[in-house]
Order: C-alpha cells, then structure tokens, then sequence
C-alpha cells in the first residue's frame, strides 16, 4: 500500500500537470486572482441585497452611492486588502430616465435571486494594459473615466475598459483608480475575506487563452454555462456566492 507521503506527492504531480496543460505553471494559479479588485453582486433590490449579504455573512455592507447616466446604485464590504464585494442594484430615484431603461439595470431587474455578473481587476497602468491587450489581439471597448460621490461627499474616480468579448461575462473589467481616491475597500464594512474565486465556462479552452495573455491568473474549469463562483470567509463561517 502507497504511503501518505506517495499519494501526496502523486496529488501534486497531478495538479501540476493539469495546470500545465491549461497554459498555467502550478505555481501560476492562485485561490483569488493577485489583482481581483472588486465582485459584483447583482440584485433587483439594493435593501433585499444587504440583508441577503449580511444573513450569510454576518455583515452588513454599508451604503455606496449612486451611479448616475447608469441608473444603479451599490452597497459596499470589504473582502481583505485592496479587495470588496460590490452589491449592485437599480437606482428607484431613476426610475423612467434613459439610464433605467440601460442595459444593466435592465439586466439587474430580471434577476431573481442575487447572482455574481461582473468582476474587476486593478491596475495602475490602465494605458499599458489596454495597450497590451490590443497587442495580443483582443479587441477591448475605449477606455472611459468614471465617478461616483459617496455619502460623506468625497467623490471616487477611475478609469476603465471592458473586452469586447468577455465570454458572457466571466472575463473582468479592468479598473485603475485616480490616486486621490479612497480605494472602496479601505472604509468597506470589514469581517469578510475572499478565499477562493474562479470561472465556468463552456468555452473554457479559449477564455484560459484569453486570461492567460492578459495575465490573469485565474482557474478556469468546464462547465455548461458561464458562472462566476466566490468562497467567502464571513463572522458567521464560509458561503459561497455564484
């Protein structure tokens, strides 16, 4: 009978191999992406998704702001260091304007239950990332400034893109935040932290192709529709979100 030692060391060569063959070294993948900036949780209903949040998690993610011109608003909670969970919802106050009738509020209307549909990514070189995207081949929509003033009044600023094709979501957006902005994670509710976060597709091949010239070292499995999946550590133990 193999030792425990043997088998160890089998499981390791094993996911070692397996990592290899989907374009990453072992030692390439980690638990969370290195530069996972931000989850967003989408919910028909900002309230009902803080509870939803904070019955799970034993916290209860403060308010964020509004979006205007995208008819959303948010409710914030730190997932650890330079990392938060965005809880994102359509804004009642407009309600009827061009924004509530946008594709994301929209898309957020029609959820039932709270579900993750976008993640974000953090860099400090926006220009260099876009550059090397397009370098590689992947078409990415122009990079645009945004803003949104918190309830203290202070007003957060970035930059970002998206990709033209980001496999129905499960590729991030990428985000670089103005240097005279407090990272949302700093003042963010804390209690939580993200253990684990990867991707599910049915065109796992090409999206780790996709993550791998963008340096993203995120796990990407097979899976028959596109997910998101997220572990997270709160005061009340581990849950998962999807």
């Amino acid at each position: 009978m193999p030792s425990l030692v043997s088998r160890r060391r089998f499981v390791a060569l094993a996911a070692a191999v397996i990592a290899t063959r989907h374009g990453f070294a072992a030692d390439k993948i980690s638990n969370v992406p290195t530069d996972l900036d931000h989850v967003l949780l989408g919910v028909n209903n900002l309230d009902h998704g803080i509870a939803w949040v904070e019955e799970r998690s034993g916290v209860r993610a403060v308010f964020g702001g509004v979006h205007p011109g995208r008819g959303t608003r948010n409710a914030l909670l730190a997932l650890g260091p330079r990392r938060y969970l965005e809880i994102i919802a359509p804004d009642p106050q407009q309600a009827g304007s061009a924004a509530s009738r946008g594709l994301w509020a929209a898309r957020l209307n029609a959820l039932k239950e709270p579900r993750i549909i976008n993640w974000a990514t953090h860099t400090n070189d926006l220009a260099s990332v876009a550059q090397k995207a397009t370098a590689a081949g992947i078409a990415i929509e122009n990079p645009r400034e945004g803003s949104r003033t918190r309830p203290d009044g202070k007003i957060l600023r970035w930059k970002s893109f998206a990709l033209k094709e980001d496999f129905n979501g499960v590729l991030p957006f990428f985000i670089e935040w103005s240097a005279d902005s407090i990272h949302p994670s700093q003042d963010a509710p804390a209690g939580c932290t993200l253990e684990h976060f990867s991707i599910e597709s049915p065109n796992a091949k090409d999206v780790r192709e996709v993550a791998s010239k963008l340096g993203l070292d995120v796990e990407v499995k097979s899976g028959k529709k596109p997910l998101l999946n997220a572990r997270i550590t709160g005061k009340k133990g581990a849950f998962d979100l999807i």
